[in-house]
């Protein structure tokens, strides 16, 4: 399977060239241009992309998941399971960590690289007890006074029958509902795809981050095209009107910052992806600290109560 997205075709083949001629034995300065007018077209390339694009970027199967931001970010990373009730879900991971020295809990969806991770974490969407795990985790962070950081990517909770007969709205309420009661720091991260309630159960914080080619809607772009075209392949059109990129979301105030990627996107160059967005994640946790409880507490509720109104 090529890494490469759609619309990188040109870029994929000014690179195999240049490897070939690598390999070939041609002169060093042939394949040095090559690579040259390949970066020179990647940048161009992911200066404009489109909301679509973005889309696809956000999906890519080798950007950084949860497990890569808790080696990269954290250390003494202890995670904790089950929701106490039923079952422990593998599409929500958390636990205790260290982040810069101090003590934090971490939450967030995992989705997997290969078929058989996938199928395990059932591709990042979480069924009731994941969410229940989560509310479990904040009541725990709660106790002992520990910052919360959630790394959200997940096209949405899981809409299996099994997991609307457990009380799936239901839990994603009483999960957004403690994010917004959570007496702790909580900063939300919205890594690659922040799909539906599934997104914002995790995502109800202080300060809600997002990576430069992350996406966030109320719904995927093919569940709008399909709605409002009868066709999936409205899709691109969906994505447009939308307005599901960090760009947007920024001037929209639904998020508070964007953690700018590197060229070509965070599955091009993760570790730098990571230590920007470690950097970020300092930066706002200091400046939650200089804030009162209640102060902090009020300021979250009425950031969320006042989306959406003119």
């Amino acid at each position: 399977m090529s890494d490469y997205l759609p619309f990188e075709k040109a870029i994929e083949a000014l690179e195999r060239r240049a490897a070939e001629l690598r390999a070939e034995g041609a002169p060093e300065v042939e394949g040095r241009q090559l690579e040259e007018r390949a970066e020179r077209l990647l940048d161009y390339t992911y200066a404009q992309l489109t909301p679509w694009q973005r889309t696809l970027v956000a999906r890519h199967p080798k950007r950084p998941q949860i497990h890569d931001f808790i080696a990269g970010l954290f250390d003494d990373f202890m995670p904790l399971g089950g929701d106490r009730a039923f079952a422990d879900d593998p599409a929500l991971i958390g636990g205790l960590a260290r982040f810069q020295g101090r003590p934090v809990m971490v939450i967030g969806n995992a989705k997997g690289r290969d078929t058989a991770a996938r199928l395990k974490h059932n591709f990042g969407m979480a069924r009731p007890e994941g969410y229940r795990k989560a509310i479990r985790l904040l009541d725990l962070a709660d106790r002992f006074g520990l910052p919360v950081i959630t790394l959200v990517d997940t096209p949405g909770a899981f809409p299996g029958i099994d997991a609307e007969a457990r009380g799936q709205a239901e839990a994603i309420a009483r999960a957004t509902e403690r994010c917004l009661g959570v007496a702790s720091p909580l900063i939300a991260v919205i890594t690659g795809e922040g799909g539906s309630g599934g997104a914002v159960a995790l995502a109800a914080g202080d300060r809600v981050l997002m990576f430069e080619h992350a996406v966030y809607s109320v719904i995927s772009p093919e569940g709008c095209a399909s709605i409002l075209w009868r066709s999936a392949e409205r899709a691109p059109d969906a994505a447009e009107a939308m307005r599901i990129t960090a760009a947007d979301l920024l001037r929209l105030k639904v998020i508070d910052r964007i953690v700018y990627e590197p060229v070509g996107g965070a599955h091009r160059q993760p570790g730098v992806a990571i230590k920007r967005l470690g950097i970020a994640l300092g930066e706002e946790l200091q400046a939650l600290r200089a804030l009162t409880l209640e102060a902090r507490r009020v300021e979250r509720r009425q950031r969320f109560l006042a989306m959406g109104r003119l």
